[in-house]
């Protein structure tokens, strides 16, 4: 579906407006999310890792770092309910498993970014903003449509809404997963590598927007980042996984990729 009523308020694109991606909810203190002795992987007795304890509290944002291969994205699908943990107590945005969040409670951007290649930008961001903002059976939402028009013009996109996916690059293709996920307004955003393929400029712009949305709202956030650097700089704190386990980061610890 078209934006025609879309205009860009700079040359780059960005909008200076971005107050109504503002939730109006509000937050009672509760962790957004809390875990407890819990294993994730694919198969009971072989567990890829264990987490101790790990609560994340509003407006908390935790990127988890380590090398390759050990279950870094694992434990993003796990809390993002696409596959179980073996074992542990997990309360996602007030749900305990098999029970789910709230429609549109937890907002997940994957490593490969889930996008529809040969549908618009539009479309895509509004697959978001339905999902947090519409029941299954609306089929137009003034409120959804607003967020989406919002996240947009936030990630600089205003120029390539009508565009299909597959003509754009691969960070402009990461700037849409994430206007997707801001125009969805999650409790809780679980991010894996969104930041690779961005330009530093444009990286700094989708950092603040990110930040500012977890900030103002109470929200919280798991990114999982190859980055050290860039983990603390985003981060209130950083999470290593190591040795089978997710513990915190100390400051002079080597990562060696397999």
């Amino acid at each position: 579906m078209p934006v025609e009523t879309m205009t860009a308020d700079s040359t780059d694109g960005h909008s200076s407006d971005t107050s109504s991606l503002k939730v109006s909810k509000t937050t009672d203190g509760e962790p957004v999310l809390s875990l407890e002795n819990v294993e994730v992987g694919h198969s009971q007795g072989n567990p890829l890792l264990v987490i101790p304890s790990l609560e994340l509290s509003p407006g908390e944002i935790v990127s988890i770092v380590g090398p390759s291969g050990i279950g870094k994205t694992t434990i993003l699908r796990t809390l993002a309910g696409i596959i179980n943990p073996i074992s542990g107590i997990i309360r996602v945005c007030k749900a305990n498993p098999p029970d789910k969040p709230t429609r549109g409670a937890v907002g997940y951007i994957p490593q490969r970014l889930g996008l529809v290649r040969h549908a618009s930008v539009w479309h895509n961001v509004m697959l978001g903003a339905r999902a947090g903002h519409s029941t299954k059976w609306q089929i137009f939402n003034s409120d959804a449509h607003s967020h989406a028009k919002s996240a947009i013009e936030s990630m600089g996109l205003v120029d390539k809404v009508n565009e299909p996916i597959r003509r754009l690059s691969g960070g402009e293709q990461r700037r849409v997963a994430t206007a997707r996920t801001l125009a969805q307004c999650p409790e809780l955003i679980l991010a894996d590598e969104f930041l690779s393929e961005l330009d530093e400029e444009t990286m700094e712009s989708v950092v603040s927007e990110v930040i500012r949305y977890i900030r103002s709202n109470g929200r919280a956030m798991i990114l999982v980042e190859h980055d050290v650097s860039r983990a603390k700089q985003v981060s209130d704190r950083v999470l290593l996984v190591d040795d089978g386990r997710l513990n915190p980061f100390i400051s002079g610890t080597i990562m060696v990729e397999a």
